[in-house]
């Protein structure tokens, strides 16, 4: 038998309660679902993404029999409304909406007031005694199919309403009369004739057929495939069509529409929160065309609606035990409930309601740490304005606070020009009247967003939050002039060049560059961390080369650090020059005098590190890069070294070509420099074992980790560790230190002859500590610094699910690291195993890590948190 196509919902029966989301898509299951529990919901019926997926393979082609088995499910529908599709007395109308398993808010196609043709919107006027909302349902539906089915330019209608609003000398879309309304639908099926070459079809089956097959067509649209990519969902069939019979709101002042959350997505507050309009539809809410009034306003206009929605709220929350965006209508005062997803909402509230779900016995610890996205804990992270400075700025205008932050960029047009100013190293704000499904890689590549209209819950708002961008929207003193590339606010103009600053808490927009600060971090935050503490059993470090960023990072909760890279210490400018001067000496003599001037610099570096991380223990990998990075290569940066050290430019220009490598990343670097030049290591060692004496000697319990970087063979290992320790006692006795120093000696696994041979070289290795940049980029063969060049055809192909130096590649890399730590440990049973590449800090990553029995991961101060976070998720769901 085949598989069943089409799932009815309503009250004759609710056939999808209970099926796969993968099966009938987020908004089917639960339009299903919310039937099944008595709420008012329209009736209707749900096509499968499985249909989705013959679609696209069959060539873009229905399966046979789907429009059969929906003409039976429409025939369920008319029986139980006591109305007929296309009839010309009761019409049935529809909605055709898309709804894939993941909610992709706005990427894909709707068409309402499907149904209605020249002879049933006479009948629908009849019927409702209403000619005025027919003729409008009737020119949306056109407008829609046209831009929708046909794929035309949406200001072509414009146009025509543009001109019948003239004639009838009014502004507002509702103002214009049934008769202009009439007139429009006449000349809306004439624009459409002229650039379709067809008639706008008059036969409803036909309608739904090709409105069934363009929701489809829109799961492969270029906005749609880049949220995909953007929000890296995948292995999904495609996407359900949800056929819904029609309510309107805008049938009178009596009627309405909102979108509404079940609490504040923008703080997490339990508060009923949203935006309706009155006699309008769905679309007008969401498109951001008109701006709407809070939900909170509503019992002034229908008390009773306001406080049954507020009834279907707890309702909800207790079904779902989850934080819901609603979509609603009201036709003449009788509520329908059109939607309800889990709502997207930012850091902050993601933490509250999570924290306030155990409080109210909906949800338990562990389903609250895995209901925060860590990743999302970043936003909680990010800066806001300092209140001296915003207290100083200029405000130009304030709009709607749709999303919170603080942001400052130059201000960019479009989603090209956002793009573009990215990629070119700048922060750009994307200044738009309202965004479109169509500027989705513009706000993703933008700090923050501004629209002129639309509210806290329009496109805008909802794609921002959901990404933790700052987002201020309804800012009507806002003039936008795409074309001239220019905003008007209050009379000061501003262009491409000028820098604004969006505050998304407050709304406010001000004039330039206004200073940020760092955040304070909530309650609600600290409770959560504690859980995930509490159930996580991999450590998290940090990456730090600075006191202050040990600092920053264990204030996050860093449990030691996991890799200090000691050359970044050398490239400040106290420091370079006495680097240059050892790469620049001719024998070993000279050398050793640059390095005894470097010596102090590194000690008291080590020592400040370590009293930050006092108890705590201290990874620091050896000098790692090649020489080469140091010394200057342009004509005039050598010509202000050799006067800086007192030689000519020639000499640096010599030595700069003689340490030239046409492969740098394989080439004289790491473990290598320590062969070449020990002298280099005995440095680093002396000054890590003089800072460990002397926070002894201060009582600071210092713990430092001395790792050899780039190992391949385990005679590399095995000779500079036999180098360290002699360097060690050699600084103990010139000390006069007796005590006893807790210095270990490991590698950083970063080769993968190194994971291919770990059992040998964990013979002379304290710990192993997995850098996975290094390892992504042998194993795959792969420059990180030029897989920008085909790393897009790569991801828009398959050819890679992510990018591999961003989300670990578990099946490849992965297998490596699975047997370096199986290795490894077969040597030494209680060998201590870390990785301190940047997937360290990234969740999926952290997830493999757990699985593969690491003690710890360490990844960026401000990532800590998020890897805390993530940690306890891989424990939870490993379990």
């Amino acid at each position: 038998m085949a598989n069943k196509m089409v799932y009815y919902f309503g009250k004759t029966k609710t056939e999808g309660k209970g099926k796969a989301k993968n099966l009938l898509g987020g908004k089917g299951l639960n339009l299903a679902e919310m039937t099944s529990i008595g709420l008012p919901v329209p009736p209707g019926f749900t096509i499968t993404t499985d249909v989705c997926d013959q679609y696209y393979k069959s060539g873009e082609q229905l399966p046979s029999g789907l429009m059969a088995d929906v003409g039976k499910a429409v025939k369920t529908l008319e029986k139980e409304l006591g109305k007929k599709f296309g009839d010309n007395k009761n019409p049935l109308l529809v909605s055709v909406r898309s709804g894939a398993a993941v909610s992709m808010p706005g990427m894909m196609n709707t068409i309402l007031n499907l149904g209605l043709n020249d002879e049933s919107t006479e009948g629908l006027a009849q019927a409702t005694d209403n000619a005025r909302f027919a003729y409008d349902a009737y020119r949306r539906l056109i407008n829609m199919f046209g831009d929708v089915v046909m794929g035309m330019d949406h200001h072509q209608f414009e146009q025509a309403f543009d001109k019948v609003k003239k004639k009838y000398k009014v502004t507002d879309d509702t103002e214009v009369p049934a008769e202009g309304l009439k007139e429009l639908c006449v000349a809306y099926k004439e624009v459409y004739k002229k650039h379709t070459g067809e008639i706008f079809p008059q036969d409803p089956f036909a309608q739904l057929e090709l409105a069934i097959k363009a929701v489809f067509g829109s799961w492969n649209t270029d906005r749609a495939v880049k949220y995909r990519e953007i929000e890296n969902i995948r292995h999904l069939l495609g996407t359900a069509v949800n056929v819904q019979s029609m309510v309107y709101g805008n049938m009178g002042d009596d009627s309405g529409t909102g979108v509404a959350f079940t609490r504040d997505p923008n703080t997490g507050k339990n508060k009923f929160y949203g935006e309706f309009l009155i006699n309008a539809q769905g679309e007008d809410v969401v498109a951001g065309i008109r701006t709407p009034q809070p939900v909170a306003e509503m019992p002034k206009w229908n008390r009773a609606i306001h406080k049954q929605l507020l009834e279907i709220k707890d309702t909800l929350e207790t079904h779902y035990t989850e934080m819901q965006d609603i979509e609603f209508t009201i036709e003449r005062g009788t509520l329908f409930m059109l939607q309800t997803r889990t709502g997207k909402r930012t850091g902050l509230a993601a933490v509250k309601i999570a924290c306030d779900l155990v409080k109210e016995g909906l949800i338990d610890e562990k389903e609250a740490i895995m209901r925060v996205p860590a990743e999302a804990l970043t936003q909680l992270l990010l800066p806001s304005f300092k209140p001296t400075a915003r207290n100083a700025a200029e405000v130009l205008c304030k709009g709607i606070n749709a999303s919170p932050g603080a942001a400052v960029g130059t201000l960019a047009f479009t989603a090209e020009q956002a793009r573009e100013s990215k990629d070119a190293g700048e922060n750009v704000i994307l200044v738009r009247r309202e965004t479109s499904p169509e500027d989705v890689d513009g706000m993703s590549a933008a700090v923050g967003i501004l629209t002129s209209t639309g509210g806290a819950t329009s496109h805008a708002a909802v794609v921002a939050r959901g990404w933790g961008k700052c987002c201020v929207a309804g800012a009507s003193d806002v003039q936008i002039n795409e074309k001239a590339k220019k905003i008007v606010v209050n009379g000061k103009t501003l262009t491409s060049k000028d820098v604004i600053s969006l505050d998304g808490t407050t709304g406010e927009v001000m004039v330039g560059a206004v200073e940020t600060q760092e955040p304070t971090l909530s309650g609600d935050f600290a409770k959560l961390m504690k859980w995930a503490d509490k159930y996580r059993t991999l450590m998290v470090r940090t990456n730090a080369d600075s006191p202050a960023d040990s600092k920053r990072a264990r204030g996050f909760g860093a449990e030691g650090i996991g890799l200090c890279r000691t050359e970044h210490m050398f490239f400040e400018a106290d420091r370079i020059t006495h680097m240059r001067a050892m790469i620049l000496a001719s024998d070993e003599d000279a050398r050793r005098t640059a390095l005894t001037k470097l010596l102090p610099f590194q000690r008291k570096d080590f020592e400040g590190i370590f009293k930050a991380m006092k108890g705590l223990h201290v990874t620091i990998r050896l000098l790692d890069p090649p020489l080469h990075e140091f010394l200057p290569h342009d004509a005039a940066a050598q010509k202000e070294v050799a006067a800086q050290l007192g030689v000519k430019p020639a000499e640096i220009k010599e030595r700069s070509a003689a340490l030239h490598e046409a492969n740098p990343m394989l080439g004289h670097r790491g473990c290598r420099l320590s062969i070449t030049y020990p002298e280099i290591l005995e440095m680093q060692v002396r000054a890590i074992t003089e800072a460990a004496i002397s926070c002894a000697k201060k009582k600071i319990d210092a713990h430092p980790e001395i790792m050899i970087p780039l190992v391949g063979t385990f005679q590399e290992l095995a000779t500079l560790r036999a180098k360290v320790e002699e360097t060690i006692e050699a600084t103990k006795a010139a000390k006069k230190y007796t005590g006893k120093l807790d210095i270990l000696i490991g590698t950083m696994i970063e080769i993968p002859r190194a994971c291919l041979t770990a059992d040998q070289v964990a013979e002379h290795a304290d710990f192993f500590s997995f850098g996975t940049n290094d390892l992504t980029q042998m194993t795959f063969g792969y420059s990180r610094d030029d897989i920008g060049g085909f790393l897009p055809d790569y991801l828009e192909h398959e050819i890679l699910e992510s990018d591999p130096f961003q989300a670990l590649d578990q099946t490849g890399v992965g297998q490596l690291v699975d047997m370096g730590v199986a290795k490894g440990r077969k040597t030494k049973p209680a060998l201590k195993i870390g990785i301190c590449g940047e997937h360290g800090g990234e969740p999926s990553s952290i997830d493999f890590c757990h699985r593969a029995g690491l003690n710890y991961v360490s990844c960026s101060p401000f990532r800590v948190p998020i890897a805390r976070l993530a940690a306890a998720q891989a424990a939870i769901r490993n379990n």
